[in-house]
């Protein structure tokens, strides 16, 4: 590995615990959800929710042996904020800038009855405009991790580098 590719890594690292420190203290939305940062590198990054029964649709819609579906929302949620934050990693200072969503693309493909775990790849980050893609994997009714929902976001970048 390279001296500069040792830099990024430290970088990245130092942007994970500023991110996760921003949604503990100043995110109440996000801090609430329990979101947390799994991994950050170049051009993306992992967050999760947790499994959480307030978290899901009426309980009654669940038959007796399984856990409730998560709400969409919460997934929705999660692709808006994996997504802007990644751009973030493409930026020469991630912290500088504003990120603004413009457009949310999520498609649900089957339901989710355990933890949220959202991967963005950032497909570009151009001087104002930047586009992340995301998949959310959770435990499905059937027991197996698999992808719940994907998704893809359009966000202004308002750089200040």
């Amino acid at each position: 590995m390279s001296d500069d590719r040792h830099a990024l890594a430290g970088d990245l690292d130092e942007l994970a615990e500023i991110i996760q420190t921003s949604i503990d203290d100043n995110q109440e939305f996000l801090s609430w959800l329990g979101t947390t940062v799994d991994g950050v590198d170049e051009g993306t990054m992992t967050l999760s929710i947790p499994y959480d029964e307030k978290l899901t649709n009426t309980r009654s819609n669940a038959p007796n042996d399984r856990r409730a579906d998560i709400h969409g929302g919460v997934a929705a949620t999660l692709i808006d904020t994996v997504g802007g934050l990644a751009l973030r990693t493409e930026l020469e200072d991630p912290l500088a800038a504003s990120i603004a969503t413009i457009n949310l693309n999520v498609n649900y493909l089957r339901p989710a009855t355990g933890d949220l775990v959202g991967t963005a790849t950032v497909i570009r980050a151009g001087s104002s405009i930047g586009v992340s893609e995301v998949v959310v994997e959770s435990t499905t009714p059937d027991g197996r991790t698999r992808e719940v929902v994907t998704g893809q976001g359009s966000y202004r970048l308002f750089r200040n580098d």
